[in-house]
C-alpha cells in the first residue's frame, strides 16, 4: 500500500456521474448526495437524462448524467461545471466533458473504450484523450468492468448482472476520493435492496472494491479531499427531490385541514413521481387514481373536491392543455383544486426530460373566458414542500383552483431538507358554510370582504345545492344567462383571486443602492442568487427580487420594480414573466435575459451578461426605458 495521502479541505465540490442510461448513474449520484446530506453537507443535484426508453448501448444519444454539488455551507445550484467527471464509456466522455472544468479530474472505465466503443462515440483516432485535448495526468484510467467481474467471480452472478454493478465501483472510488464513510453507503444499499439481500451484498462488495482500488493505488492523484460542515442546524434531514417534496406538502396540507387527499393523474414525464409517491401513503388517508387520460385525471379531482376532499391533479405542459376545460369547470364552480404543472421543454412533445419555464402564460391565460387562477412557482426542490402546502391552503381557504409550477430541474433535483414540525405549519381553515346558513344556503353566497363563497359538501343536512359548468345566478344558484349577473359573477371571481394576500417580494443584496435589480421567478432562484453574489464580489451594486407568487403578484411589486434605474428579468423562456410585469405595471419595460435550452442557467454566463448590462448606458424617455433590450 502506498503512503497515506494528504487530505485537503474544500469549501465545495461538484461531481458528475455519466454513462449509458442503463449504467445506474442516477443511483450512484443519488447515493453520493444522500450520504453527503447525512454528514451535514448542503447539496444540490441535477439529474440529466435522455428521453429515449433505451438508446443503443454506447451511443451518444443514450448518455445519462447526474451532477451533485456539495458544500460546507449553503449551495444554491448544482454547479456550472464539475470538479470530477465519471465517464463510464466513450460516449459519456465525448458528450459530458463539456461540463467539466479545465482542471477537473476524470475517472473512466478503460474497458469501455475499445475500438467499437470509440467508433460509436465518433472518435476519429484511438488516442481519444489527445483528440479531446485532455491531459492524461488528470485521468484515472481504471479497468472497472474487469475489476467488477473479479470482485464478483465467486457470487455465481450472470455476466449481465455483474455489469449492472459497475456504477457501484465508480461510487466507491469517488467515496474514497472524498473520504466518505462507506458504512453510510452500505446502509443505503441494505435498505434499497432489503428484499434482495444477495444483490445488496454484491453491490456492497463492489463499492468496497472501488474504494480499495483508490486507497491502494492512490489513483494517480496527489491527495484526497474532505468537505466539512460549517453551518450545523439541529434537526432531522433527508435528501429529497422536488416531486417527493411536493407530495409531502400535499399530505401535510390535508392533515392540517383535516381532509382526505385525492390525486387524479395520468403518467407523464417529469411529473409521474408525484403519483408514485402519493400511492405509497394510503395509511395517511391518500387516494390516488391513475386515470385513462389527462382530462379524466383533472375531472375526477374536480369531483373529489365537490365531495369534500383536498383534490389535486399532476401533469406537465402538454397535460395542462388537455386539463384546461376541467380546470375551467373548477373556476366557475369555485371548488378548491391544486393543479401541479412540472414544466418541461416544448412545444408539443419537445424534449420531455428537459426543463423550461415556458408554461407561465398558459397557466395564467390558457383557458376560455375570464378564468382567474392563483399561480405559485416553487423556487427549489426543497421549496416544493412549502409551495405545495401554500397552494393547498389558498385553494381551500379561497375556494379556487391553484396552479403550482415546478419544472423538470426543480422536480428531479434534490436538496438537504429539514423535516418540519407539522404543528408549526400555517393553519388551514377551509371556507365552510356556517350553521346559520342551514336551509337558507345557496352556493354563491359570499364573504363580503374576501369575495369567497361558502363551501358545502355532500352529507351536510340543509345545504343541498347544484354546481355545474353553466353560469349561475349569484343569489339563487339557478342557471342564469342574465348579462348583468354574468358580469357580476366574472367580477366576483376575478376580485376573489386578486384579493388574496400573499407575502411581499423580498429584495436581497444591495437593496438600497443597487445599480441593477435582477428579477426572476420559480426554480431559477439559486442561479440568480449565485450570480448576484458573484457580481457583488466584483464590487458591483446588485440586488435580486425573486418571485414565488405570480398571481396575484405581491402588493409591493410595482414599488420594488420601479425603484431601480436598471432592471433585468431573467427567465428560461422568451420573456413570459417580463410580459406579465409589463401588463401589470404601468410604463415598466425591463431588460430581458432569456434562454430556452432545456438546461439550467449557467452562473458564469449570467455574470458576463449582467456585467455588460451594468456598463451599458440606459436609454431613457421621461425617466423610463424607451425599449426592451434582450441580452444574449
Amino acid at each position: 500500500m502506498s503512503e497515506e495521502l494528504e487530505v485537503k479541505e474544500l469549501e465545495d465540490v461538484v461531481v458528475r456521474f455519466s454513462g449509458d442510461s442503463g449504467d445506474g448513474m442516477q443511483l450512484a449520484g443519488n447515493i453520493f448526495s444522500t450520504i453527503s446530506a447525512i454528514v451535514g453537507n448542503d447539496i444540490s443535484t441535477f439529474p440529466d437524462y435522455p428521453a429515449d426508453i433505451r438508446a443503443p448501448q454506447g451511443s451518444l444519444t443514450g448518455v445519462s448524467g447526474y451532477q451533485v454539488h456539495i458544500g460546507e455551507s449553503t449551495v444554491y445550484t448544482p454547479g456550472d461545471k464539475c470538479d470530477v467527471l465519471v465517464a463510464m464509456n466513450a460516449a459519456a466522455l465525448r458528450t459530458q466533458y463539456k461540463y467539466a472544468k479545465p482542471t477537473a479530474g476524470i475517472i473512466i472505465d478503460t474497458d469501455a473504450f475499445g475500438p467499437a466503443d470509440l467508433k460509436k462515440a465518433e472518435f476519429q483516432t484511438d488516442d481519444y484523450l489527445k483528440e479531446m485535448c485532455i491531459d492524461p495526468d488528470r485521468v484515472v484510467a481504471c479497468p472497472i468492468t474487469r475489476m467488477v467481474k473479479e470482485a464478483l467471480v465467486d457470487t455465481g452472478m450472470e455476466n449481465k448482472s455483474m455489469l449492472k454493478c459497475r456504477n457501484m465501483f465508480a461510487l466507491g472510488l469517488v467515496c474514497w476520493l472524498f473520504n466518505r464513510d462507506l458504512d453510510l453507503v452500505f446502509g443505503f444499499l441494505h435498505k434499497k435492496f432489503a428484499k434482495k439481500p444477495d444483490l445488496a451484498d454484491a453491490n456492497i462488495k463492489v463499492v468496497q472494491a472501488g474504494y480499495d482500488y483508490g486507497l491502494n493505488t492512490q489513483a494517480s492523484i496527489p491527495n484526497t479531499y474532505r468537505i466539512e460542515t460549517r453551518e450545523k442546524k439541529p434537526g432531522r434531514y433527508m435528501d429529497i427531490t422536488g416531486n417527493k417534496a411536493t407530495a409531502y406538502g400535499l399530505i401535510a396540507a390535508a392533515e392540517k385541514a383535516g381532509l382526505k387527499l385525492y390525486l387524479g393523474s395520468y403518467p407523464i414525464t417529469p411529473a409521474t413521481d408525484i403519483l408514485h409517491e402519493l400511492a405509497k401513503h394510503k395509511s395517511l388517508g391518500v387516494t390516488t387514481v391513475q386515470c385513462e387520460d389527462e382530462i379524466s385525471g383533472c375531472a375526477s379531482a374536480v369531483g373529489a373536491s365537490f365531495a369534500g376532499a383536498l383534490a389535486a391533479t399532476s401533469t406537465s405542459g402538454p397535460g395542462i392543455c388537455l386539463k384546461s376545460e376541467a380546470m375551467n369547470l373548477a373556476v366557475i364552480d369555485e371548488l378548491p383544486l391544486v393543479v401541479i404543472d412540472v414544466q418541461r421543454s416544448g412545444p408539443s412533445t419537445g424534449m420531455p426530460t428537459k426543463s423550461e419555464q415556458t408554461d407561465l402564460l398558459q397557466v395564467l391565460y390558457g383557458r376560455n373566458g375570464e378564468s382567474p387562477m392563483p399561480v405559485i412557482a416553487a423556487t427549489s426542490p426543497t421549496d416544493c414542500f412549502d409551495a405545495a402546502y401554500m397552494a393547498a391552503k389558498i385553494a381551500l381557504e379561497h375556494l379556487t383552483p391553484v396552479v403550482l409550477l415546478t419544472d423538470a430541474y426543480c422536480a428531479n433535483g434534490s436538496g438537504a431538507w429539514k423535516l418540519p414540525n407539522i404543528d408549526e405549519l400555517p393553519e388551514i381553515k377551509p371556507h365552510y358554510a356556517t350553521a346559520d346558513q342551514k336551509y337558507k344556503y345557496t352556493p354563491y353566497i359570499r364573504d363580503a370582504e374576501t369575495h369567497v363563497r361558502y363551501w358545502a359538501v355532500p352529507g351536510m343536512e340543509g345545504f343541498t345545492h347544484i354546481l355545474g359548468g353553466l353560469e349561475k345566478d349569484g343569489a339563487t344558484g339557478a342557471i342564469s344567462t342574465d348579462p348583468e349577473n354574468h358580469h357580476k359573477m366574472d367580477y366576483e371571481r376575478y376580485t376573489k383571486v386578486a384579493s388574496i394576500k400573499v407575502p411581499d417580494v423580498e429584495v436581497l443584496g444591495d437593496k438600497d443602492d443597487a445599480d441593477l435589480l435582477i428579477v426572476g421567478f420559480g426554480s431559477t432562484f439559486g442561479h440568480l442568487y449565485s450570480t448576484m453574489t458573484e457580481l457583488r464580489k466584483k464590487g458591483c451594486k446588485v440586488a435580486l427580487a425573486h418571485f414565488k407568487y405570480i398571481n396575484p403578484l405581491p402588493q409591493n411589486t410595482a414599488e420594488v420594480l420601479t425603484k431601480y434605474k436598471k432592471v433585468v428579468v431573467a427567465e428560461q423562456n422568451l420573456g413570459q414573466f417580463a410580459a406579465l410585469l409589463r401588463i401589470r405595471i404601468n410604463n415598466f419595460v425591463p431588460y430581458q435575459y432569456n434562454q430556452v435550452k432545456g438546461q439550467p442557467f449557467v452562473v458564469n454566463e449570467l455574470v458576463k451578461g449582467f456585467e455588460s448590462l451594468l456598463t451599458t448606458p440606459e436609454i431613457e424617455e421621461e425617466g423610463l426605458y424607451y425599449d426592451t433590450k434582450i441580452i444574449q
